[in-house]
């Protein structure tokens, strides 16, 4: 019989094998060669293992130090997702399907391809957008490949598709979205993250969302970091276990909070809708469709995933929200599997009081 306890074992006993000093690794060149892989924003070395769950709104388990913030890597372009659903819920996005470029001026939106690109693309990692961002070039992550990340190679040398008509994981691009919200917000968007989403469900002060030293923008006379949606070249969120399982809590109750609408639920339907050139992506989340991600979890199953081993797993039907710092990718599936067995046991009883919004 597995138990809760046993499954906090199994997390602590499969620890990521990435270093605990991250700058080092990232340039050790992890993800890309040198000159690519030179970190142009903030990191910070990562802590031990750590993790907890929830489940109906309850709190089952935890180990490890669950308020330390640490990187979490990719888990920022979910994060991004949410606040791309503020803009829609306050009409500033009133239509996914338009090109950036109608409602954000800016030379990363201007021309016969970028120019085409639209709120869509960008969301589902399909835009095909191309150029270079705050230093970084969109080929440095074409042609990548998350199975073999860090194994290999990028840049590839295939021709660009039509956006909409090809899709890759790709920071560049992602950090292009962050850009085109920061525009539409004209706001630093780490302040409409803490005012519309963390501090209503109660995240701590310590959390950050940084870019880069090499992307401020200029919008009304001022210059605005524009954050970025990932880790590997610096930047990005950091964040402890416990603000991210309210974050998982919040969009696991489809948007509300102690009965306040905080996003709407018709955009986290969109966000969990698979991407047509790939079944496992919504609007930057994870999906398990088919169950042929991780097949211990259910065919409705979302994560939050960053590299190194952070993954917000949540199970709206099965009310499982599950937070994981440095768990090896390799053992994801595992540990889902012993969850869900442990859940089943009469024993899984909440250790504390709820957190709201369950």
């Amino acid at each position: 019989m597995t138990t809760l306890a046993a499954v906090a074992e199994f997390a602590l006993a499969h620890e990521t094998p990435w270093p605990r000093d991250l700058r080092a690794h990232l340039e050790s060149g992890h993800f890309e060669p040198p000159p690519d892989n030179a970190v142009i924003g903030p990191t910070a070395p990562r802590g031990g293992p750590a993790g907890i769950i929830f489940h109906h709104g309850r709190r089952v388990a935890a180990w490890g130090d669950t308020r330390r913030p640490d990187m979490t890597f990719s888990v920022a372009k979910s994060y991004l997702s949410l606040i791309a659903g503020l803009a829609f819920d306050d009409g500033l996005l009133r239509d996914l399907d338009a090109p950036v470029s109608a409602s954000v001026a800016h030379e990363a939106f201007a021309g016969p391809r970028n120019g085409r690109v639209t709120w869509r693309q960008l969301l589902t990692n399909t835009s095909e957008w191309e150029g270079t961002l705050f230093g970084k070039s969109d080929l440095i992550d074409r042609g990548r490949d998350l199975g073999l990340e860090g194994q290999g190679r990028k840049r590839s040398a295939r021709p660009l598709a039509e956006p909409g008509s090809y899709w890759e994981y790709n920071d560049v691009r992602v950090n292009a979205l962050a850009l085109a919200l920061l525009l539409l917000f004209r706001r630093p968007l780490p302040d409409v993250f803490r005012e519309r989403i963390a501090d209503p469900i109660g995240c701590s002060a310590d959390w950050r969302w940084h870019g880069y030293a090499t992307s401020g923008v200029e919008v009304d006379g001022r210059v605005i970091e524009s954050v970025s949606g990932g880790g590997h070249w610096g930047g990005g969120v950091f964040i402890s276990a416990e603000d991210q399982a309210r974050i998982g809590l919040l969009v696991a109750a489809d948007g509300l909070w102690e009965g306040r609408r905080l996003l709407s639920a018709a955009w986290l339907a969109m966000c969990r809708t698979p991407c047509p050139l790939n079944p496992h992506y919504g609007f930057l989340v994870w999906l398990n469709t088919g169950r042929s991600k991780w097949p211990s979890a259910s065919e409705g199953a979302l994560c939050f995933s960053g590299a190194g081993g952070n993954t917000t797993w949540i199970e709206p039907a099965d009310g499982v929200v599950s937070v994981t710092r440095w768990l090896h990718p390799a053992h994801l599936d595992g540990y889902m599997a012993r969850v869900r067995q442990a859940l089943r046991q009469p024993s899984a009883a909440p250790q504390r009081a709820p957190l709201p919004g369950g």
